[in-house]
Parts: structure tokens; sequence; C-alpha cells
């Protein structure tokens, strides 16, 4: 079954970034596989808004391992009475690794959030920081952005789909908005969370969509 875009849809594109490649400091689970369709539906222009969000972490960031002298990446601490996994160090601001994929022609970008630049507070979501001191989830602007424009619905890519895709659907549905993922243009951290992340998504009614089916009015 296809679906038709609203006019008031939007493209939201997560952290596609060399750093979460095969081969990077934080490599997701075939995260290169999903370059060339990622491209390809930037090409097509068949969004009228189309959003990129970008880790961009300070050196010594609060989620980097390096910066807990004793532990491992991929260890979970807590952190602001939240759990925190801590991570290798990635996509450090003004390196190679922390730049939109250069194999993607972006020229159909109105605009890029950077997250993860409070050097201690993590940030998964395109909406919202995570959980800082006080309990807080600080705006990234997003949510605004987007209600300027009258968007409505939002369509989300990218990587990672258990950490920050599934995060960026979730505080969409939350709110306001309708979410979809398109899970062929996205990819785990690892493979063995896509059961658990396909029944998060179930649970809060945010559909699974494939973009061969997307079509515009």
């Amino acid at each position: 079954m296809s679906h038709v875009l609203s006019p008031h849809a939007a493209l939201i594109v997560v952290d596609v970034q060399p750093d979460f490649m095969p081969g990077g400091a934080l490599a997701c689970h075939e995260g290169d596989a999903i370059v060339p369709g990622v491209d390809q539906l930037l090409r097509s222009r068949i969004f009228r808004h189309v959003v990129a969000t970008q880790d961009w972490h300070p050196r010594g960031h609060v989620s980097f391992a390096s910066s807990h002298p004793g532990r491992a990446a991929f260890e979970q601490i807590s952190l602001y009475g939240q759990p925190q996994t801590l991570w290798p160090d990635h996509c450090a601001q003004d390196t190679p690794g922390a730049e939109l994929h250069p194999a993607i022609d972006w020229s159909a970008l109105d605009a890029v959030i950077r997250k993860g630049s409070d050097p201690g507070v993590d940030s998964y979501s395109g909406f919202r920081e995570n959980h800082g001191p006080g309990g807080a989830r600080p705006s990234t602007g997003l949510a605004g952005w987007l209600r300027e424009r009258d968007v409505d619905e939002v369509f989300v890519c990218g990587l990672a789909r258990d950490v920050c895709v599934l995060w960026t659907a979730q505080d969409a549905l939350e709110l306001g908005f309708r979410a979809r993922l398109l899970w062929d243009l996205s990819r785990p951290v690892t493979s063995a969370s896509d059961e658990t992340t396909r029944a998060a998504l179930q649970a809060q009614g945010i559909a699974i969509v494939e973009s061969a089916r997307l079509t515009a009015i």
C-alpha cells in the first residue's frame, strides 16, 4: 500500500554521519546501506520540508566512556538519575566523522539541528536533549520550527534506529505530531535490538513505512 504525503509532512534525517558508518568510531550495523536510499529520497524533492540532525559533541563529552576512568564503552551508568550508556568518542565537533555524510546531496535541506553540544548532557532525539540536571529535557527548537511551517506529520530515518531515530520518533509523537519511521532507511547500533524497537513503535502507534511506498500528492 502506498503512502500519499500530505503537504504538511516533513522528513527528518537523523545523524547520517561518517562516524556511524562501518569503520567509524561508533559503527552502526550496516549503517552505510542507507546512504544511497537517503540520497535518492532527498533528490526526489517529494517532501516540502527536510531537516537533518547532526551529532556535534565537544571533546570530553559526558557520554564518552573516556570521560569516566575505569569505565568501558557500552557500559551503563546513572546520570542525573537516568540510565546513560557510555559511548566511544564520536562525532567530535569539526572532525570529518561528524560531518553530514559526503555521499549524500544535502541541497534539499531546510535546516540542520546540531545536538549533543552541551558537554554535560547527552542528546538522542532531534527534538529534545536527554535528561540533564534537575531532570529537564531542553528543547532543540525543532518542534517550534516545524509548527511555524504548519507541519503536523514527520517521517524519520537515519541512525541509529534503536537510539536516536527511535527517540526522535517518540518525541515527535509526544509533542503532537503524527510520526512514521522509514524502516528501510534506518539501521540500529545492533540488529539484536530490532524486535524491541518494532514492539516499542507498534505499542505507541508509530507507523513503520517503507520509503518506496511514499508518493507525493
